[in-house]
């Protein structure tokens, strides 16, 4: 019986001293840092390299629907172009992370980073201080001119003096950050230029390196960001910012014939359908920035979609109220 004792005694000084060093841990890595290529680009002031990226970052990029803070976004939706001052707050189970002041303010902005650091952070997930950037951002594969494009865009927009707070992590957030965090970046080659057309392929590219329609329209873990789901298949739930308890699940996008959303739609209904606002308040869907988006670029996203390989996944409705979410 002492033996025993002393065994479990041992055993609870063994996992206290465990838990220590794994606290320990925790804490000491959470300014790991990350190095990682700074690419040769350079901001351009020619009118139409700027024109260029204010059309990504108000349409498929759709920037301006996470870099504002969310008593903008009403604004936003009704097609107000407002700066990108950063502020909104994402609540995930690791903690609150807030969007940047993008804006070239000196102080707040990015007004004195070199435009190889805002290229690195968007290419290579490697922020500022050098430390990895949750993966929200899904520009890793963006060619060189359109990555050019977006930071002349940037450099062009005035100045607004605008705090955003830090990021708030809770316990299992730090310990993710301090473990399981590492930069993202290119999935393959990045080429130089990618020539806008209606193609699938370039489809291919502004569903995966733009829209990041792959990227809400594929289950993920929402403490790493990895991906959990079949490429477009839907079923990533996002809890909603408006009411307790409820949520909206992103639909499949394959196009399966009994399971996916746009299955049966034309060409022209798919277009029609991105003409609209919001139809669900609470969807996380950029609707009001993608409305903004070219003929030409909707075409291609639909020929890619329809090109996929059908997979059959229920996603259920695509928004739960709190009251059936109990049920």
């Amino acid at each position: 019986m002492k033996s025993f004792k002393k065994i479990l005694k041992w055993t609870g000084i063994v996992i206290a001293i465990l838990l220590i060093i794994f606290v320990a841990l925790v804490f000491s890595l959470q300014n790991k840092k990350f190095t990682a290529a700074y690419p040769d680009l350079h901001a351009s002031t020619d009118s139409g390299v700027i024109a260029r990226g204010k059309y990504l970052a108000f349409g498929p990029a759709h920037c301006s629907g996470c870099h504002s803070p969310r008593s903008n976004q009403e604004k936003i939706n009704h097609g107000e172009q407002l700066p990108l001052i950063g502020g909104l707050d994402f609540k995930l189970p690791i903690g609150t992370i807030y969007s940047k002041n993008i804006t070239p303010d000196d102080e707040t902005g990015i007004g004195k980073l070199p435009d190889s650091v805002i290229a690195r952070s968007l290419r290579y997930g490697v922020a500022r201080d050098g430390r990895a950037l949750f993966d929200f951002m899904p520009f890793h594969n963006l060619s060189d001119e359109d990555l050019v494009a977006v930071i002349s865009f940037l450099r062009s927009q005035q100045p607004v003096r605008n705090n955003v707070p830090d990021n708030h992590m809770n316990f299992v957030g730090k310990a993710v950050r301090a473990f399981l965090i590492k930069p993202v970046g290119p999935d393959g080659e990045v080429v130089k230029s990618v020539k806008p057309d209606s193609t699938a392929e370039y489809g291919k590219y502004l569903a995966h390196y733009i829209t990041n329609c792959r990227g809400c329209h594929t289950n993920r873990s929402l403490m790493t960001g990895a991906y959990t789901g079949p490429d477009f298949a839907g079923g990533l739930k996002f809890e909603s910012s408006t009411e307790k308890g409820a949520y909206t699940v992103t639909p499949n996008l394959t196009p399966d014939k009994e399971t996916g959303r746009i299955t049966g739609w034309s060409e022209q209904q798919f277009i029609n359908r991105f003409r609209q606002q919001k139809i669900i308040a609470a969807s996380d869907m950029p609707w009001d920035q993608f409305r903004n988006m070219s003929d030409d670029d909707l075409k291609a996203i639909y020929k890619y979609l329809v090109s996929l390989k059908p997979i059959k996944n229920v996603t259920g409705p695509t928004y739960v109220s709190a009251m059936e979410a109990k049920k």
